[in-house]
């Protein structure tokens, strides 16, 4: 009778053993898929955060050289005034894309790109002293924003 005792209980001290080693197993696969859908949830909205700042930023650029266009071609008060108004509209849209991209992206050469990029089509503003000026501002703005989205593009490819 003894040695049916001991058997049952070394088969179910093995159960017990195997199920909590199946269970840790199925713990650590439920943590790495976890782990795994938060990284590709962070990467797409940086990605989100990188490509909506791009938009936001060309079409503010784009809105300032049809002001400043449009004032150097002495325009219409109202026209310059609709221009005047979309190129805030446009302006404001940079503000939720660059504040994602600073929460998100911590890499400095990337949050410097972004930097530049707005600094240099925000200057198109004090560019409407000649078409020469702000062509130049809006190259200007037109190369700092590929900057950016190499910076980007090379940042994302390393925390892939």
């Amino acid at each position: 009778m003894l040695p049916t005792l001991v058997t049952a209980a070394l088969a179910i001290v093995a159960t017990l053993l195997g199920a909590i080693v199946s269970g840790r197993f199925q713990e650590r696969a439920a943590e790495r898929s976890v782990r795994a859908s938060h990284g590709e949830a962070i990467r797409r909205d940086r990605l989100e955060a990188v490509t909506a700042l791009a938009c936001a930023i060309s079409d503010h650029r784009r809105a300032r050289w049809m002001r400043g266009d449009a004032v150097l071609k002495q325009a219409g008060t109202e026209r310059i005034e609709a221009l005047r108004g979309e190129s805030h509209m446009t302006r404001s849209a940079v503000t939720r894309p660059l504040v994602a991209l600073r929460v998100l992206i911590e890499d400095q050469a990337v949050r410097t790109a972004a930097d530049e990029m707005s600094t240099l089509t925000y200057a198109m503003r004090d560019a409407y002293a000649t078409s020469e000026q702000l062509t130049v501002a809006r190259e200007a703005s037109k190369v700092a924003h590929d900057q950016f989205v190499d910076a980007a593009a090379g940042y994302l490819a390393r925390t892939a």
